[in-house]
């Protein structure tokens, strides 16, 4: 097959996979997901895996035995790797069998690689000879342009989805750090009630022979001090939500077609975040 035919099979297969995927979540959801990592109606995934298969398995075509096997291996090492490569560059697992019985690193499935494995053989022997037929009536600069135009269009699509999911993990790393801030704020805060208790304990008699104007000068010092950081609580508390409603709104196709969509870092932030988003859906 020429690289013409592999471009126009890549996203052929990318769309018909992103209709799958959208057709599953219609179903599950009773509403529109736009499912796939990227904006447009394709799911690279399975643009490169069953690519991948017609290519490089439609020498065992008829033999279902052997294509059945090989495209198991095939599908289960893509599926493999594409996972790890993701987490690694965006710090985030998009998809975990981890729950499933069967599987390799939460990455892969076995049973649902043994069931892509039937689907590729219905797929090499079948469905892709009509694919084929109806892509190679296609003229050759028509495709070509028509190529053209979906790479740019991807390529541009990939970098905002890049950027997006960047500037998410940028927005995670400041909730972050107010949650950390606000947890310094709230053991200050104790810490100096303690001690204020503790003082008065333990020098109650002096307290008492100490005249009024310095006792009501150190209280209102120390309500000035608790209204401050009060105040600096609140502020930090106002950042929190507008950075979460701000990942909420900028990521919320993402979300949705990732439920399970698990940063490496910042994890107690974006759960908090997501049950705040689930609940709103």
């Amino acid at each position: 097959m020429s690289f013409y035919f592999v471009l126009l099979s890549f996203f052929t297969y990318g769309f018909l996979g992103w209709c799958t995927e959208v057709a599953f979540a219609a179903v599950k959801e009773q509403h529109f997901v736009n499912r796939g990592f990227l904006n447009g109606p394709i799911c690279p995934i399975y643009g490169l895996g069953v690519t991948s298969v017609v290519v490089l398995l439609s020498g065992f075509k008829g033999n279902f035995v052997l294509l059945y096997v090989t495209s198991v291996v095939l599908v289960t090492v893509l599926e493999g790797i594409t996972g790890y490569l993701m987490e690694k560059i965006f710090h985030a697992r998009w998809w975990d069998y981890s729950d499933m019985p069967l599987n390799i690193g939460g990455y892969v499935c076995v049973l649902f690689s043994l069931i892509w494995g039937a689907a590729c053989v219905l797929i090499v022997d079948f469905i892709h000879p009509l694919i084929f037929k109806l892509l190679s009536m296609i003229p050759f600069l028509i495709g070509s342009v028509c190529l053209a135009v979906l790479m740019i269009g991807m390529t541009a699509d990939l970098y905002v989805t890049a950027s997006s999911i960047l500037k998410m993990n940028k927005r995670l790393a400041a909730m972050h750090e107010i949650a950390e801030k606000l947890h310094d704020i709230s053991d200050e805060i104790g810490e100096n009630i303690f001690e204020n208790v503790m003082e008065a304990m333990e020098s109650r008699d002096e307290m008492l022979q100490k005249s009024k104007e310095f006792t009501e000068e150190a209280e209102h010092r120390k309500r000035q001090l608790m209204e401050e950081m009060q105040q600096r609580r609140n502020e930090l508390l106002d950042k929190y939500h507008e950075i979460a409603e701000t990942i909420q709104m900028k990521n919320r196709r993402l979300l949705e077609a990732f439920p399970h969509l698990d940063p490496k870092s910042h994890q107690e932030v974006f759960r908090y975040m997501k049950s705040k988003f689930d609940k709103r859906k």
